[in-house]
C-alpha cells in the first residue's frame, strides 16, 4: 500500500470513531434532571461581615473605632487560621501593634 491509501483509511477510521462517540453521547441519559439542579445557597450575612461593611463605610474614622479594631483582629485571625469562624465577634480582643512600615524593623 502506498502512503495516500493509509492516510485515507486512517481518516475514515477517525471519522467513524467521531460519529460513533457523538451518537453515544447524544443517546446517553443525563444523570440529573434540569429540575433537580439547585443553585448554590449563599450563607446569611453574619454579624462579622455586617460589622466589617460598617467599618468600611466609616473610612478613616474606623481607625479610631474600637469595634472596628476588634472586628479586624477577628477577621485576620480567621484568615490566618488561629481560631474557627464564629457567628459573633469575640469581645475584648486586643489589637496587637505591628511595626511601623517606615521604621527600622521593616525592610
Amino acid at each position: 500500500m502506498d502512503g495516500k491509501t493509509l492516510v485515507r483509511i486512517a481518516g475514515v477510521i477517525f471519522v467513524a470513531f467521531a460519529v460513533t462517540a457523538t451518537a453515544l453521547e447524544m443517546t446517553r441519559k443525563k444523570e440529573t434532571s434540569p429540575g433537580s439542579v439547585r443553585p448554590p445557597a449563599f450563607p446569611a450575612p453574619s454579624a462579622l461581615r455586617e460589622g466589617l461593611r460598617r467599618c468600611q463605610s466609616l473610612g478613616e474614622a474606623a481607625l479610631l473605632d474600637r469595634d472596628c479594631s476588634r472586628l479586624w483582629t477577628e477577621q485576620r485571625d480567621r484568615f490566618l487560621g488561629f481560631n474557627p469562624p464564629s457567628g459573633n465577634a469575640a469581645p475584648g480582643l486586643a489589637l496587637p501593634h505591628s511595626p511601623d512600615a517606615t521604621g527600622q524593623g521593616a525592610r
